[in-house]
């Protein structure tokens, strides 16, 4: 399994990570990864950057040290609507959204709610990805949440750092199993993302392939081993 892309990274403009885009785009290219995505957390995370920093996201070039750049954001579910907290100018400017659920930003609901939110977050046509649907924090209903993927084209995200033995995520790791059992089942895609909070980080999926390995899931239902033309045609159209 070869991994040619991360998509869920962050650089110091989110607050309570420690590396540049220059760092992380360096790191890429000596991970080998032939496609990184910038997604920083959005203006309601404590320590995000100002909805300007995703207008500006257009003076970003298309590559970095031979690794194709795309722009994005980790945008935070704030209701129970899955209403995010950037406005449709920020939008406009960016090649995909995460979309995830963060204690800071709004309340622990139940199975139902929660879920809820995640799937009228889905409807939002820049939202590509859920971001870390493990958190024992937000229980979710599991069958509804990868049905409402499958038919809408979204990516469930298999994050790494949710999976290590020291994450603050509770539960990741059974969770995902369950949520990855019902994908092979339902063949519907996912995605692996580091979550890199500084530059080592980057492309580092370790822990999604030990538990990838468990549950014997199929490398055709992971986005990042599709071919590089297959995954920008899916996020830029091309």
């Amino acid at each position: 399994m070869k991994p040619i892309m991360d998509l869920h990274t962050h650089t110091t403009a989110s607050g309570h990570a420690y590396s540049t885009l220059k760092e992380n785009a360096e790191s890429a290219e000596k991970r080998g990864l032939k496609i990184l995505g910038i997604s920083d957390h959005g203006p309601e995370m404590p320590g995000g950057p100002h909805a300007f920093y995703f207008s500006n996201l257009k003076v970003l070039p298309r590559e970095m040290y031979g690794v194709k750049i795309l722009r994005g954001a980790e945008a935070n579910i704030i209701d129970f609507d899955g209403n995010i907290d950037l406005e449709q100018r920020e939008l406009d400017c960016l090649d995909y959204v995460i979309a995830s659920l963060h204690p800071p930003c709004i309340e622990c609901g139940d199975i139902e709610q929660n879920t809820d939110a995640i799937i009228k977050a889905m409807d939002n046509p820049k939202v590509k990805i859920i971001g870390h649907p493990d958190d024992s924090r937000f229980p979710l209903d599991y069958e509804r949440l990868v049905e409402g993927a499958k038919e809408k084209g979204i990516f469930l995200e298999i994050n790494n750092s949710s999976l290590r033995p020291n994450s603050f995520r509770a539960g990741a790791w059974e969770n995902d199993k369950v949520m990855l059992e019902i994908c092979k089942e339902k063949e519907a895609m996912v995605i692996l993302g580091s979550d890199a909070h500084i530059a080592n980080d980057i492309g580092e999926f370790s822990s999604c392939f030990k538990l990838l390995e468990e549950v014997k899931f199929p490398e055709h239902l992971i986005i990042n081993c599709r071919s590089e033309e297959e995954i920008l045609k899916v996020f830029l159209g091309e």
